[in-house]
């Protein structure tokens, strides 16, 4: 299978190259030139299969230059119990009759970026050595709090590969601050970026179109990747998971094989959900998906009218991750909504770049309408949507998952549509364990605590276990301090890397 650029028709790479690349020349992302679909047969099949047994059979699909051992030894590889603490790697927990829970943090870094980003170090070193690339590969990424500690820990002392993450200075958790900073590995670096996230992403993209500097580089034998969610192996991952979700109902009796089920995914860089559609069209029986965003509602607006405007103001949130205005996977849905036309997308983003808006035509609005539902809530939302869901459940979520059960919520009150939903749970209580207990037992409650002493509470309180990786972090040194401006940020690389 061949990946095309969605800004130029005339590219056309294996998924080796696409993965290695990570972003096309022309600034574009990587699209396979045809899905594969999977019958109701197949689905069916999979039920009684492992998660790293799914993981290969999908994965198997859109990986077509590698050999079944090479695909075979990149899952099991990346999905262990030692990592993810359980055998189910994704569990699905039952919230009543309409919602189901898609735990997707049970990974090293409690954060669903582990779903993806302990098997992208296997599938791009394996793909560097599929084309014959001999340099050392520098991984640079932008996070809003969770892709950074993920690809730290995924990439850590992985031999040929060094790795950058930019983070925005006062934009993610005290515990997401902590997981990067005290980051172990001889190939690592991290550094805060004055802004937001929106700019740390900015300029990182500034560095991967810099053809001067890709020259530089490649003269001293490095080559520039990404591990964010618009590199296609970061992507591709994420489409294994709703599958999976799907065949542990099936399993359960939940549902039947055939019925439809619904996706609700909180999302700011739109991957997650876009995960979701290529699922949907891969022949998953699911009928709405529900975009779920905070207060940075650009998704939401666009959704709803078909027009993108990040012309807005910039909110600092309690669920941090999803702080984005600039949605860098909705480029892959226009490319498919638009029959893959390049000079149609082209346009959408120079102006998207020129004046911080665009207008989709009439035929892609009626399209993203019919497969998209879109809602938000605010931080108060959230807390609410916090405590009442341990009140009547006695589950616990952060304020991630809280976003994605309110809209759900919304989205059932507007519709009355109670299709059984799978609803993605993007990162474990534990990493927001501030916010989580001050919507669970008030402001005073968590007063002159440290994190460590949170983490105690919120396991004491509500009977939960505290992940391996967040309790070992009282005992670890802060290595990085750096703090750069948004055009210093290759500055930073290159002292890194010298």
């Amino acid at each position: 299978m061949k990946y095309n650029s969605t800004r130029d028709a005339g590219v056309s790479v294996t998924s080796a190259e696409a993965i290695v690349k990570g972003l096309s020349g022309d600034g574009g992302l990587f699209v396979p030139e045809s899905i594969p679909v999977y019958t109701l047969s197949d689905i069916s099949e999979m039920t009684n299969m492992s998660y790293n047994e799914r993981a290969k059979k999908i994965l198997s699909g859109f990986l077509s230059d590698f050999k079944a051992a090479e695909v075979e030894n990149c899952v099991d590889r990346a999905y262990t119990k030692e990592k993810f603490e359980t055998n189910s790697i994704a569990p699905v927990y039952k919230l009543d009759q309409s919602r189901y829970i898609l735990e997707l943090w049970h990974g090293p870094t409690c954060a669903f970026k582990d779903m993806a980003l302990q098997i992208l170090p296997h599938l791009l070193t394996t793909s560097v050595k599929k084309t014959g690339l001999n340099k050392e590969i520098v991984i640079l990424v932008a996070t809003s709090g969770d892709t950074g500690k993920a690809a730290l820990e995924g990439f850590r002392d992985v031999e040929g590969t060094k790795i950058v993450v930019f983070f925005p200075d006062h934009g993610v958790s005290s515990i997401q601050r902590l997981q990067m900073c005290t980051q172990e590995g001889g190939n690592v670096f991290v550094s805060a970026v004055n802004g937001n996230f929106d700019d740390a992403q900015t300029g990182v993209k500034q560095i991967f179109t810099d053809q001067g500097y890709e020259q530089e580089l490649s003269a001293r034998g490095k080559a520039l990747s990404s591990a964010n969610s618009i590199n296609w192996g970061r992507l591709v991952p994420q489409i294994v998971y709703y599958f999976s979700a799907y065949c542990d109902m099936l399993k359960a009796e939940e549902i039947t094989i055939g019925d439809e089920v619904n996706i609700c995914v909180p999302t700011g860089n739109f991957g997650n959900i876009l995960a979701a559609y290529f699922a949907k069209n891969m022949g998953l029986p699911v009928g709405k998906l529900i975009c779920a965003s905070n207060a940075n509602n650009v998704l939401t607006d666009f959704i709803k009218t078909g027009t993108y405007d990040r012309n807005r103001e910039f909110f600092t949130t309690i669920s941090p991750s999803m702080d984005i205005l600039i949605s860098s996977n909705l480029e892959r849905l226009l490319y498919l909504l638009a029959d893959k036309n390049t000079d149609e997308i082209k346009a959408y983003m120079s102006e998207l770049s020129a004046t911080g808006k665009y207008t989709v035509s009439d035929k892609i609005f009626e399209a993203v309408k019919e497969n998209f539902y879109a809602g938000c809530a605010d931080d108060d939302k959230c807390r609410e949507t916090i405590k009442n869901t341990e009140n009547s459940f006695g589950y616990v979520i952060d304020p991630h998952t809280a976003v994605a059960v309110a809209v759900h919520e919304q989205y059932m009150a507007e519709t009355g549509d109670d299709t059984k939903t799978i609803i993605a749970s993007t990162a474990s209580p534990f990493k927001f364990n501030s916010d989580v207990l001050e919507a669970l037992l008030g402001r005073e409650a968590i007063e002159d605590k440290d994190e460590f002493e949170l983490l105690r509470l919120l396991s004491e309180r509500y009977d939960l276990h505290v992940p391996r990786s967040l309790g070992e972090l009282e005992d670890k040194d802060v290595r990085f301090e750096t703090v750069c401006d948004k055009s210093m940020m290759k500055g930073v690389v290159n002292e890194f890397l010298s």
